[in-house]
């Protein structure tokens, strides 16, 4: 009986992550027999973790934080085009030779806002967080067809560095986009969506956004999951947004794109998302 063939996720710290569980589930149903693990790789051995695991036979590799950037730069030769416009990669594939990398996490997001009854064509979008999380996701979105992207910050500069980095790059897409401080974050009428992409959830704290942030029927969408709601969700749910939600939607969303990139089949998210709500909320 041949071996299944091995992917892993790679990351530092790698121990809480729930990717195995997902890829399992995905195999189980698919059909696709596969070998699923965690790879934890020392903060300056990224490069050698993941061509060591090439060498061992390894298929592919879900990057998570503070590798994406790596990944991008391990796989640059051989870019899917979301990977290039992101600046960022979450998904390696070895082939011929050589890491192909590609980008899942807008796909991702993008899936689980349409599946949380988001209307993302002409809405306004306020993504919070300008570094690699909220770098993967802005192509996707404008792709969605969002009238406007603002991107606010901590830092503003940050935040006008990326608006201006993906200005440049994107090609023919219609949407408005702007960026500040988060004391910029309000406009007339409010935000359709409000995305949380920074890692204010972890550290238990609200962020310092100004009151007023969402229209009617707005979401407010945190990037981040936990048992109980985020900080940001509870800040939101005060602020009016009558709908919150936060990112294991996304996570399951853009391992399925990753799961497909790799296998030629596309799982249904639904049903594994389902059971590790169902898992994540369960008495320990």
């Amino acid at each position: 009986m041949s071996t299944p063939p091995r992917y892993a996720v790679i990351g530092n710290p790698v121990q809480h992550s729930r990717s195995p569980r997902i890829h399992a589930l995905f195999g189980q149903q698919t059909g696709v027999a596969l070998q699923y693990e965690r790879l934890l790789a020392p903060l300056d051995g990224f490069e050698t973790a993941a061509q060591a695991f090439a060498g061992e036979g390894g298929r592919g590799l879900n990057v998570t934080v503070p590798f994406k950037q790596q990944a991008f730069e391990l796989a640059r030769d051989h870019l899917c085009p979301r990977a290039r416009l992101a600046g960022a990669v979450n998904t390696l594939s070895w082939h011929d030779q050589a890491w192909h990398g590609c980008n899942t996490d807008g796909v991702g997001l993008v899936a689980d806002l349409i599946r949380l009854g988001a209307r993302l064509d002409g809405a306004r979008v306020l993504l919070v967080g300008a570094g690699g999380a909220a770098r993967g996701v802005l192509q996707p979105l404008a792709e969605a067809g969002c009238a406007h992207l603002r991107i606010v910050n901590r830092t503003p500069e940050r935040a006008a560095e990326l608006a201006q980095n993906w200005q440049e790059a994107r090609t023919g897409l219609p949407t408005q986009i702007s960026a500040g401080g988060l004391p910029d974050a309000a406009i007339a009428g409010g935000w359709n969506v409000v995305v949380n992409a920074t890692a204010s959830s972890l550290q238990g704290a609200a962020l310092a956004l100004p009151a007023g942030l969402y229209a009617d029927g707005a979401l407010a969408y945190d990037m981040l999951y936990a048992v109980q709601p985020t900080p940001f969700m509870i800040q939101a749910a005060q602020d009016g947004a009558a709908h919150c939600a936060d990112g294991l939607g996304m996570l399951v969303g853009q391992a399925a794109e990753s799961f497909f990139i790799w296998h030629g089949v596309r799982p249904d998210p639904v049903p594994v998302l389902d059971m590790l709500r169902a898992e994540l909320q369960a008495p320990r």
